[in-house]
């Protein structure tokens, strides 16, 4: 009796050799070039598996990269430009600078406390009618030196080592100085576009409210978690708005041009960053001589008179003090 034809199992159909070793059939393949590959043939990759050869490629490309990226100087330097530095120089130089400044004013006034009482000091506090009708314009800066007693240095000085020493090692010590110095000064600038003419004003505060400033667009740049550095902000602006005898104006100019500055430097474009984060700073160099020109027309128009140990300044021709 004849039994009908059994059905036969399907053929599978062959599996390719691999690349390398044809004799050795394999389901496997590079994840970069799709060959053909066994186990012995493959590496493991950042994503699925690689074959020898493409290990070498990537590896020779790498080599030539990095090689291009030392030769260019990008991968010694940071998101500004700036060289790669272990230590901080300039901060702790600022910091003796208004150390020095503090004990010179303290041995000529005889007193640590009321030091403003020395001739330095007088001759150096930001004041809008000696810079208006004297042109004593290096008063600008010579207060960011000046400090009310020695508490005052004292936490002016703290603050300055905590914020500068490394936002200084970000930004290096050319770029930190420019920073620091285009604060102090906008702070001074602020004094003398709003404040009362009347008061004079002294203290590393500006800048150091603009190393603040810098140090939160920093953050911003570098896709980090805002919440302190704003939370140290806030709490900042409240202690200035609280207590008496301290200058908000000078605060406020120091933090808006130390971060209008950091903008200028961390989002200048790759190509022809120097040139552009120059380009920056000199807008807002000439932003701030346009106010301050602005403002000593308008101070060189009013007089300015000694009353009740108060300095009165109205509308009216121009006068030394």
């Amino acid at each position: 009796m004849n039994q009908p034809p059994q059905p036969q199992p399907p053929q599978q159909s062959a599996l390719p050799g691999c690349w390398w070793h044809p004799s050795r059939q394999t389901g496997l393949s590079c994840s970069r070039c799709g060959r053909p590959a066994c186990p012995d043939c493959l590496r493991e990759a950042a994503v699925g598996f690689q074959c020898i050869d493409c290990v070498q490629s990537g590896q020779r490309q790498q080599r030539t990269q990095r090689k291009q990226y030392d030769a260019a100087g990008l991968t010694s330097r940071t998101i500004v430009g700036a060289r790669f530095s272990e230590r901080a120089i300039v901060t702790p130089v600022l910091i003796a600078l208004n150390v020095l400044v503090y004990l010179i004013t303290a041995v000529q006034a005889q007193s640590p406390m009321n030091n403003d009482a020395s001739q330095l000091f007088t001759d150096g506090v930001m004041f809008s009618p000696s810079v208006a009708f004297n042109g004593e314009w290096w008063r600008l800066i010579t207060s960011g030196f000046l400090h009310y007693g020695l508490i005052h240095i004292a936490v002016n000085m703290l603050s300055l080592w905590m914020l500068g020493k490394d936002l200084e090692l970000l930004l290096g010590k050319l770029r930190f100085t420019i920073v620091y110095f285009m604060s102090l000064i906008g702070g001074s600038v602020a004094v003398y576009l709003f404040a009362d003419p009347g008061v004079g004003t002294a203290g590393a505060s500006g800048a150091i409210y603009g190393l603040l400033g810098a140090i939160l667009i920093a953050i911003l740049r570098l896709k980090m978690n805002p919440t302190q550095v704003i939370g140290v902000i806030a709490l900042n602006l409240i202690i200035t708005i609280s207590i008496p005898g301290i200058s908000l104006f000078g605060h406020l100019g120091g933090f808006v041009i130390g971060a209008i500055t950091m903008v200028g430097l961390v989002f200048a474009p790759l190509k022809k960053r120097a040139a552009w984060q120059a380009g920056a700073l000199v807008l807002v160099t000439v932003a701030m001589i346009a106010m301050f020109f602005y403002r000593d027309n308008q101070l060189s128009s009013q007089t300015c008179t000694l009353v009740r140990n108060q300095v009165v300044c109205v509308d009216g021709p121009g006068q030394s003090t």
